[in-house]
């Protein structure tokens, strides 16, 4: 089955870094468009960042412009959000997602996210 499984949240301080990771399984990974996502207390979950499926576009929420980048490594079946620069108002839940089509359906996975937390 499709697992999308994140890591390397945790507490850092404003002006820290944090990079994440999200380990795909279960479906052709070189296939998918992948993102980043994020819910902060109280909040509706807002795209971060997304990747196309080959690595060559890239799309960035105004609020994160410059300070986070996300990548993928093909080979190995995961895609990365590195975040500079952290501020308070980062902090959140961050969620990857998957997405990708076949003639019938398009298909759309979660992982079951990780929490950041930009606090001094």
């Amino acid at each position: 089955q499709v697992q999308l499984v994140e890591a390397g949240g945790g507490l850092v301080q404003p002006g820290g870094s944090l990079r994440l990771s999200c380990a795909a399984s279960g479906f052709t990974f070189s296939s998918a468009a992948m993102s980043w996502y994020r819910q902060a207390p109280g909040k509706e979950r807002e795209l971060v960042a997304a990747i196309s499926s080959s690595g060559l576009n890239t799309n960035y929420a105004d609020s994160i412009k410059g300070r986070f980048t996300i990548s993928r490594d093909n080979a190995k079946n995961t895609v990365y959000l590195q975040m500079i620069n952290l501020k308070s108002e980062d902090t959140a839940v961050y969620y990857c997602h998957a997405s990708w089509r076949d003639v019938l359906k398009e298909y759309n996975y979660w992982g079951q996210g990780t929490q950041v937390t930009v606090s001094s």
